[in-house]
């Protein structure tokens, strides 16, 4: 943003491009097909001559001539300045993808550690406005809510060459701060749940975009690890809540949750600002092309994004924008996987609500205590991201090099996982009490994290490979049903702990996880046969 702002002030004088350096780059952009392909196209050699001689003698072989065949007119395809093309994401440095990768980390901790931190603030909340618990539970509900609805809207806007990554990313997050005034300065609940959706919904398209990001800037091999790291700061963010809540909430208030991410999300978008540059390579060479058009006059350099939606009618733009709904609902593999981890997300929301009948009633332990018994699961989280990691380098990094490599490849793991999920639910329910000491259950609880890193990592690696130029539509699917189960499972979980008490509720949770433990087990089987009746999966 840092660099547009710039050259707009300076009329495109400064932070050039390279191709407005060296004018002649122009040329090597533009690239041409076989003999066979320009003779259909062009219809003469006559005609491929006078395209030589127009372009003043560029070499051929750097070229793509071709009629577009609704109107008779000849295209010159823009493509990259060849293999080392610096503007190319895949071609930058180290550094700088690295860069893109944190702030990416970051912002997906920020926006969710904002749904969980909340909750140490309910009581307080409620005192304040004299609400009820499931009023109050809203305040949880609703961002949720919002963060899985946002994605649906703005992945596939990211995926517009027109609009690309980068600024959907800065606007939204500065919309995320801004309307976090509101909810912080809230004279009344009412206010204060609106918002709480509208911030929410602004502040998701890290949640899903994040994953095309890395994609964008990647190669395959390296994909799985950043996917990994990525997915496990979103882990990190419902785990980190909890403990900073319960320590900032009596100290400064409820008020303090909102403004304390609010500050973090502030110094995201300065970085941002200064630092994210556009990785959309249909966006890239969507300006690239309008950028020689102008410089050249000439008329007929079109990307390949430009040339696909030449003649896009207003139902092909509406079904692009609704791209992330037919994925989501009509392909198998996605549907299937996105139950599998909205159930995890309804399972571990209302799996935390848990937490203050066992530490605070049972164990008495006050709410700065409460807080660091999430610190079980944080260890085991970083002990399990570890794991997975010495995985990928040890037993995919090699198969993702042979031909025969599989996305069902990338699942192994989740059969360890599919079991340490319920095992945590049944085992933390029923050594949660007076005479069970309290280290136990906090043991058992670290047993989570490896359900979460396996089942989660391994879901969104499968999905990225199998959906590749999908895959920011694909995990805003992903999002939204992760956030509808999370938004929606804690609603019933005060009268469900109630009711049943923390070791049979937690039994009854554990039961639904044992119903999807065939999951993994059928795709890493059949997860080939199911691809073929796609017309969007790979291979």
């Amino acid at each position: 943003m840092f660099g547009r702002l710039v050259r707009l002030l300076s009329r495109g004088k400064a932070f050039q491009y390279p191709d407005e350096i060296d004018s002649s780059l122009w040329k090597m952009a533009i690239q041409r097909d076989t003999p066979e392909q320009s003779e259909s196209s062009n219809g003469s050699a006559g005609d491929e001559e006078e395209q030589k001689n127009e372009l003043d003698g560029t070499n051929s072989s750097q070229r793509r001539v071709f009629d577009d065949r609704n109107d008779g007119q000849s295209v010159l395809l823009v493509g990259w300045y060849g293999p080392d093309d610096s503007e190319n994401p895949q071609n930058w440095p180290n550094s700088l993808k690295h860069l893109i990768a944190f702030q990416m980390c970051v912002l997906n901790f920020a926006v969710y550690i904002a749904s969980s931190i909340y909750t140490a603030g309910e009581q307080d909340l409620r005192d304040e406005f004299g609400v009820s618990e499931i009023v109050s539970i809203l305040g949880l509900s609703l961002f949720t809510l919002g963060y899985g609805v946002g994605p649906m809207f703005w992945s596939p806007l990211s995926e517009m060459p027109k609009l690309g990554r980068s600024g959907i990313f800065f606007w939204t997050l500065l919309a995320f701060i801004i309307f976090q005034f509101p909810v912080g300065f809230a004279p009344n609940v009412a206010v204060f749940l609106v918002f709480r959706w509208v911030t929410g919904f602004c502040g998701s398209p890290c949640l899903a975009t994040g994953g095309g990001t890395i994609t964008d800037i990647y190669a395959p091999k390296m994909v799985p690890y950043l996917i990994c790291i990525w997915s496990s700061a979103g882990v990190m963010g419902p785990v980190f809540g909890p403990i900073v809540g319960g320590f900032l909430v009596p100290a400064m208030g409820w008020r303090w949750t909102i403004w304390s991410f609010t500050c973090l999300c502030a110094l995201v978008l300065i970085v941002m600002f200064f630092l994210l540059p556009e990785t959309s390579a249909p966006n890239i060479l969507y300006n690239r092309a309008k950028r020689l058009r102008k410089a050249t006059g000439d008329d007929r350099l079109k990307s390949q994004a430009e040339i696909d939606v030449q003649y896009h009618t207003t139902k092909d733009d509406l079904r692009l924008l609704s791209r992330a709904f037919t994925l989501t609902l009509f392909e198998p593999i996605v549907l299937l996987m996105n139950l599998y981890a909205g159930l995890l997300y309804g399972i571990l929301f209302t799996w935390f609500e848990s937490f203050p009948i066992v530490f605070g009633d049972i164990y008495h332990f006050n709410s700065g205590q409460q807080g660091l018994v999430f610190i079980g699961i944080l260890v085991f989280a970083i002990l399990s991201v570890i794991s997975f990691l010495t995985w990928i380098k040890l037993r995919l990094v090699p198969k993702l090099k042979s031909d025969k490599f599989k996305p069902e490849m990338v699942l192994p793991p989740t059969f360890i996982g599919c079991l340490a999920l319920p095992a945590c639910l049944f085992l933390f329910g029923w050594t949660s009490r007076a005479s069970v000491h309290w280290i136990v259950p906090i043991i058992c609880s670290g047993l989570f994290s490896i359900g979460v890193v396996t089942l989660f990592n391994s879901l969104f690696n499968y999905l990225g490979i199998t959906y590749a130029h999908y895959a920011a539509s694909v995990f805003a699917g992903s999002a939204l049903f992760r956030a509808s189960f999370g938004a929606t499972f804690p609603l019933f979980a005060y009268a469900l702990f109630d009711k049943l008490g923390v070791g049979p509720g937690n039994s009854l949770l554990g039961g639904i996880a044992v119903l999807f433990i065939p999951v993994p087990f059928i795709f890493y089987l059949y997860g080939e046969k199911i691809r073929r009746w796609s017309k969007h999966a790979s291979g």
